[in-house]
């Protein structure tokens, strides 16, 4: 027998080890979760921000003491403390604060900041290991509720629930009376709520709340299950049926995911993007724009890289590739049968921008897990280079026709990876191996790694051609970079595959643009990173804005 203990939230790379070697995969639980916490300076920060912001104290004495703390702690960068004279904007860097910086500017800022440290303080990250076959302590029950319900459900609710289960669990197996009508008292008193004389609202907040509970006591039910993994590895050994579930993140996919210790499966590649990736793409795709509208003077990007990667494309139903086709100004089509079987283009008329040329960067995983998608992108973009529209209007066709004059082939081919059949970028090996001198000879490893164009026009399928000038042509144009983060287990410092593709393609860009007269070096490519992450009960709240952030503030933060 074949079996396969893999990550629950990693289905693409798992599914590989059925579709090759027809293994049985069984299915294991992700770590439990922390939150960031402040310490030392920032700790001490808070405490005077939060005194300042009570009123106990308001004098210039603390907020010097406050901008001191900020300048030792390096916050200033993240948080500038901006104001005006004589109509011009400035940030203020000394260790002085400036006499002509009013208390409304400076509280302004402290409000600003204060959000800041506790975005820093909140922040989740993968505490620990997970053991195969054990089941979750109380207070690692505690952190996976408290990392999916956000503020929903509090801490005090949420050790209810685990203490409801724990004191259940414990009366199935001590035959008390006494104990049980204590177990029965505890659960009416617990859910129990009046309704005579409520409002509507209370009604409905009691009703909201009763749901919660019932989600939360799932979880920790479906938690308490991890034990199974083992009983499913025996099972498997013994030729026996390990059931089926989908593989994903509890934070991301919700209850679904669990139990754990099961063979488990990804979706279904002629239905992506889901109707809720395709919403959540196109909301990413206009928040890029506006960010990089806002830092470059309202002039819309040329290129924009996308990177398509199979895992990150598996746990969010497509949303990649949704970020892809809203900016080009395209939308999914669907058949009868709910698959879908075309990008249409969005006439510009609705669409009220230019059309944005994409490069979109392949991992050899999507690329042969999703070879209908690359077809389906592949086909819409020969349709955007033919389709009647002004070149100001539709960045695809302006570059194609700038191609097709130098005499290149398929100047349409947009869809770039590794050669057919073989995997990633080599940066890492060379990185690891001290075999470069600079970082532009890392950029180049990427290039050269990346040549080939796949999709229909190239023979369909995991056929690809190697399209150089065509790259060399995206390259150049390229202005922005869009990447998608779909876990809080790790960060853009914590694997390889961060910087070996994204950072290297980010370098190949910058090699291609020309050098600035005044600072002797070449203009900087923008890399957006998106965090698509998040509580499980709060992932559809359409109310905020998505989680789009620079690179550097991104790092900042990790």
């Amino acid at each position: 027998p074949n079996v396969y203990c893999y990550a629950a939230n990693n289905p693409s790379e798992s599914i590989l080890a059925k579709r090759r070697g027809y293994g049985t995969l069984v299915s294991y639980n992700v770590p439990p979760y922390g939150r960031a916490g402040l310490y030392l300076e920032l700790a001490n920060l808070k405490d005077l921000v939060d005194e300042y912001r009570t009123g106990a104290s308001r004098d210039q004495d603390l907020r010097y003491s406050i901008w001191s703390y900020c300048l030792r702690c390096g916050i200033h960068s993240d948080v500038p403390l901006l104001y005006q004279v004589d109509g011009v904007e400035f940030s203020v860097s000394e260790a002085d604060l400036p006499t002509g910086l009013s208390v409304e500017a400076f509280d302004s800022w402290l409000r600003t900041l204060s959000d800041y440290l506790v975005e820093v303080q909140d922040r989740l990250f993968s505490s620990g290991l997970h053991t195969l076959g054990s089941a979750p302590t109380d207070d690692e029950l505690l952190s996976y509720l408290q990392a999916y319900f956000g503020d929903s459900l509090n801490e005090r609710d949420c050790r209810k629930v685990i203490e409801s289960r724990r004191l259940k669990t414990h009366a199935n197996t001590v035959d008390m009376s006494s104990f049980w009508e204590g177990v029965k008292d505890f659960a009416s008193k617990f859910l129990r709520f009046d309704f005579q004389g409520a409002s509507s609202e209370e009604t409905y907040e009691s009703g909201r709340n009763e749901t919660l509970f019932d989600e939360a006591k799932s979880i920790v039910s479906l938690l308490s299950r991890n034990t199974e993994e083992i009983d499913s590895v025996l099972t498997a050994l013994d030729g026996g049926y390990v059931r089926p579930a989908p593989g994903g993140d509890l934070l991301r996919d919700g209850t679904a995911v669990l139990p754990t210790g099961r063979n488990i499966h990804a979706l279904d590649p002629y239905r992506m993007p889901s109707a809720s990736a395709w919403a959540k793409g196109q909301r990413i795709a206009e928040e890029t724009i506006r960010q990089h509208l806002l830092a470059n003077d309202g002039q819309y990007p040329e290129t924009v890289a996308v990177t398509l990667w199979g895992l990150d494309t598996i746990k969010t139903r497509g949303e990649s590739i949704s970020i892809a086709l809203a900016l080009v100004g395209a939308r999914p089509v669907k058949e009868g049968t709910g698959r879908i079987v075309r990008y249409d283009l969005i006439p510009l008329e609705e669409l009220g921008r230019p059309r944005i040329d994409v490069l979109a960067s392949l991992s050899g995983i999507f690329r042969d897990s999703f070879a209908n998608v690359v077809d389906l992108l592949d086909d819409m973009f020969e349709r955007c280079v033919a389709v009647n529209e002004p070149l100001d209007m539709n960045f695809v066709k302006k570059h194609a026709q700038e191609l097709e004059l130098d005499g290149v082939e398929r100047p349409a081919a947009r869809l770039f990876s590794n050669p057919p059949g073989d995997y990633g970028s080599m940066v890492n090996e060379v990185v690891g191996s001290g075999d470069w001198d600079e970082e532009d000879s890392l950029g180049e490893t990427w290039k050269g790694r990346n040549l080939f164009a796949y999709g229909r026009n190239e023979g369909g399928g995991i056929i690809g051609t190697s399209r150089p000038e065509v790259l060399d042509k995206l390259l150049a144009s390229t202005e922005r970079i869009v990447q998608e983060v779909d876990s809080v287990e790790y960060g853009l410092t914590d694997i390889q595959e961060y910087y070996a593709n994204t950072g290297a393609l980010k370098k190949a860009a910058e090699n291609r643009k020309p050098m600035d007269g005044k600072t002797n070096k070449r203009k900087k490519v923008a890399l957006s990173v998106v965090e698509a992450f998040g509580g499980g009960s709060q992932n559809d709240d359409d109310s905020q804005p998505p989680p789009v952030r620079d690179v550097e503030d991104v790092l900042r933060l990790e």
